[in-house]
């Protein structure tokens, strides 16, 4: 039996997935179950507990190993698990040698579970382009950049993922042009920290920079898509691609976190709530259409009602369309969880109230976008997205094309034609 992947959490660990799964078959691993973990809650890591001890019911016979953030964090934890063969590094998990020796302790039946380098101390980041992405696979992700040089007084990830490195614009280029040449029609840009991309290559390349190399040098590129940016830190070149280039997707998701001031100090963010508001402004002037998404956490300690308050009308001040919702959850070893706590019950209505105006926002764009004339990129035989990431009920198309649509009305929650 082949190596099977379980992952939680981001669009970063969705791709790592693959290149894991490339990694350990090449290795000669079978019969193993890989759980790619995420750390950023404590519900996420309970998450991959649950789902190693159900899988080991389900399986027995199979080696389970757990490898991402919470497996870089917490190893210890995960190895005195009864159900876990091997724990293995976050960084660890991206290079061959690691799977290599990962055969090797289960053939020789080697007793130390615990594979994990010290993930601050790299400095480089090799690009790794999937082969193991279907041919035509509507939408896929190239990984631009890893780790996060931020201390963020409620994040754990710096310290799972490690400082903030770079691929090379070049190796992207390279990766976005072999991708589109086998039938691709939309590339996602991920990493941990975007907008800090390049910060660690000569001469200082930003992000806008390496989304115009894209698009200039790959002109088959159909769809070019950015994951969750730090808007503080988008510069003068993104603005300007956003403005000038139909095929960067008119869509974008900012970690924001909380619309209060004070909180954001403590929480030790680089933008104030004006900031947020102004940038949503200045780019829905250059493509009016956009359409924003956004992390926000609710109940972050010492968070009042008040300040709660600020959170909620930030989704109407900055025209968010879809939510992203974070009930504060308190990560050993940072700041945050040495501050005054908001009250369990009182962080889940928070959490529910600002899901709820998620979906009103939501709902609100979907009426909206009725009789509009969208390009669908269609993912399955039942479904496609917009431009703006809107899902639309859709069938009878050859997946992986883009066909235009009249958006005819609304199926719950999603798009009709």
């Amino acid at each position: 039996m082949a190596v099977d992947i379980v992952t939680f959490g981001c669009r970063l660990n969705a791709f790592e997935a693959e290149v894991i799964r490339s990694k350990a078959e090449g290795a000669g691993l079978s019969d193993t179950i890989v759980i790619n973990s995420c750390a950023v809650t404590n519900e996420a890591v309970a998450q991959a507990r649950q789902s190693i001890r159900k899988l080991k019911r389900e399986r027995p016979e199979a080696r389970i190993v757990v490898t991402g953030c919470a497996a870089q964090t917490q190893s210890q934890m995960f190895a005195e698990m009864a159900e876990v063969d091997r724990v293995v590094g976050n960084d660890d998990k991206m290079r061959s040698s690691a799977w290599q020796e990962t055969r090797s302790a289960f053939d020789f039946g080697a007793s130390e579970k615990i594979a994990v380098s010290d993930i601050m101390a790299v400095r480089e980041m090799a690009p790794h382009l999937i082969d193991g992405y279907a041919s035509g696979l509507p939408r896929v992700f190239v990984q631009v950049q890893n780790g996060c040089d931020h201390r963020c007084t409620f994040c754990i990830i710096p310290f799972g993922r490690g400082n903030s490195r770079s691929v090379p614009m070049g190796a992207v280029v390279e990766q976005v042009r072999a991708l589109v040449e086998r039938g691709h029609a939309e590339i996602v840009l991920t990493g941990v920290d975007l907008t800090s991309y390049g910060t660690d290559l000569p001469g200082a390349p930003k992000l806008g920079m390496l989304t115009k190399q894209i698009l200039r040098h790959v002109p088959e590129l159909k769809r070019l898509r950015i994951s969750s940016i730090d808007s503080i830190e988008a510069d003068a070149d993104l603005l300007d691609a956003i403005a000038d280039d139909s095929r960067l997707m008119p869509h974008l998701h900012l970690s924001l976190q909380s619309g209060d001031d004070m909180i954001l100090k403590r929480m030790k963010r680089r933008h104030s709530r004006r900031d947020a508001i102004v940038f949503c402004d200045q780019v829905r002037r250059l493509r009016p259409d956009v359409a924003f998404g956004a992390d926000i956490i609710a109940g972050f300690p010492t968070e009042t009602e008040e300040m709660f308050s600020r959170s909620l009308e930030l989704v109407e001040e900055c025209g968010l369309t879809f939510l992203h919702v974070f009930p504060y959850s308190p990560r050993p070893g940072t700041p945050a969880a040495r501050m005054p706590q908001v009250a369990g019950p009182e962080i889940k209505a928070r959490a529910k109230r600002l899901r709820a105006a998620g979906e009103a926002a939501l709902r609100r764009r979907l009426q909206a976008e009725i009789g509009a004339t969208r390009d669908v990129l269609i993912e399955s035989g039942e479904q496609g997205r917009t431009e703006h990431y809107l899902p639309v009920a859709i069938a009878g198309e050859r997946v992986g094309g883009i066909v235009p649509r009249v958006i005819a009305g609304v199926d719950g929650e999603r798009l009709t034609t």
